[in-house]
């Protein structure tokens, strides 16, 4: 619970998703939806790179309770 002490990175991530989806007012497919979220978290994560204290706990927490969720995405 302590790595996860803000939303700050979540509205962050948030409004970057939002900003990329905004330029464009139309989708052809759900692909293409999908690669413009990609792209644009891809974009973010290269200027995020301050490492998170404790991390390897939170994730192994995160596989807790979400492993399902998480399979063959790490």
């Amino acid at each position: 619970r302590k790595v996860i002490y803000t939303t700050n990175a979540i509205e962050s991530l948030n409004s970057v998703i939002r900003h990329a989806i905004k330029k464009r007012k139309v989708f052809p497919t759900d692909d293409s939806v999908k690669k413009v979220v990609w792209l644009a978290i891809q974009a973010a994560s290269q200027k995020w790179t301050m490492p998170l204290r404790d991390w390897r706990m939170a994730m192994s927490r995160f596989i807790i309770e979400f492993g399902d969720r998480l399979d063959g995405h790490f």
